[in-house]
C-alpha cells in the first residue's frame, strides 16, 4: 500500500513538472514573440509614415477628399474589443451600400459563403491597388504596438465571427490576432470560409517560433507575387 502511494505521488509529482515546463515554455514563446513584434514595428514606422502620405496623393488626384484611415471594432486575445486601423479601400457609404446589394439573393450568397464579393462595387480604384498589393493592412503595425494584435496571428475577427467558433472560441482568443497568419499565407482570399477556420485553428494548436517564421517567408513570398489577395 505504501509503494503505491509512493508511486502515485511520484507520478502526480512528475506530472506537475511537466505542467510547470510547459507553461514556462509557452510564456518564453509568448515573450519572444512580443519582442519581435516590437522591434518589427517600430522598424517599419517611417514606412508607414511614408506611405501614409502617398496614399493621400492617390486619393486626392482621384478627387477623393475623405479620410484614408478605416476603423472597425475586432477581438483580440482574452474576448476583448479593439479598433482595428487600415487604409480605407471602399466609398465612405460602404456598410449602407452593402445593406443594399445583399437585397440581391446573388450577392447574399456570395457574402454568407465568404464574408467577401468577388467584385465589390464598394471598392475604389485606389482601394483595389492596395489590397492587391496588401498595402491597406500597413497600419495595423499600430494596433501591434499598442499590444492588440501580433505580426503573426489568426485573423482579426467581429464579435458576430466569434461565435461560429463554438466550443474553439476559447483557443482562438487565447493569442493575439496577426497582420498576417497561416490562413494569409495558405490561400487567404481564394478560400473558403470552413478552410479558412481549419487553418486559423491549426495554428493555434501548433505556435511554435519555426511556425511563425515558416508563416512570414510564405506571406513575403505571396505579397511579392500578389497572390491570394482581393
Amino acid at each position: 500500500m505504501k509503494n503505491h502511494t509512493m508511486i502515485l505521488a511520484n507520478a502526480i509529482a512528475e506530472e506537475n513538472i511537466a505542467i510547470e515546463r510547459a507553461r514556462s515554455a509557452r510564456r518564453a514563446f509568448f515573450a519572444t514573440k512580443r519582442f519581435f513584434d516590437l522591434t518589427i514595428s517600430f522598424l517599419m514606422l517611417p514606412t508607414l509614415g511614408l506611405t501614409t502620405i502617398i496614399v493621400k496623393l492617390l486619393y486626392l488626384c482621384t478627387g477623393d477628399l475623405s479620410p484614408i484611415f478605416y476603423q472597425q471594432t475586432r477581438i483580440t486575445k482574452g474576448n476583448k474589443e479593439f479598433v482595428i486601423y487600415k487604409f480605407r479601400t471602399m466609398v465612405r457609404n460602404s456598410d449602407n451600400l452593402l445593406a443594399k446589394l445583399l437585397e440581391d439573393p446573388d450577392f447574399r450568397q456570395e457574402w454568407e459563403s465568404h464574408r467577401k464579393l468577388e467584385n465589390d462595387p464598394r471598392i475604389t480604384k485606389v482601394g483595389k491597388f492596395l489590397r492587391k498589393s496588401s498595402i491597406d493592412e500597413l497600419p495595423q503595425i499600430l494596433n501591434i504596438l499598442k499590444g492588440d494584435m501580433s505580426i503573426i496571428g489568426p485573423r482579426p475577427i467581429t464579435c458576430p465571427e466569434v461565435e461560429v467558433y463554438g466550443e474553439n472560441q476559447a483557443l482562438l482568443l487565447s493569442i493575439r490576432p496577426g497582420l498576417t497568419g497561416w490562413w494569409a499565407c495558405n490561400g487567404r482570399s481564394c478560400t473558403s470560409e470552413d478552410e479558412r477556420r481549419r487553418l486559423e485553428l491549426y495554428y493555434c494548436q501548433n505556435l511554435s517560433l519555426a511556425l511563425d517564421a515558416k508563416c512570414l517567408a510564405k506571406t513575403i513570398v505571396k505579397v511579392i507575387k500578389q497572390e491570394g489577395a482581393k
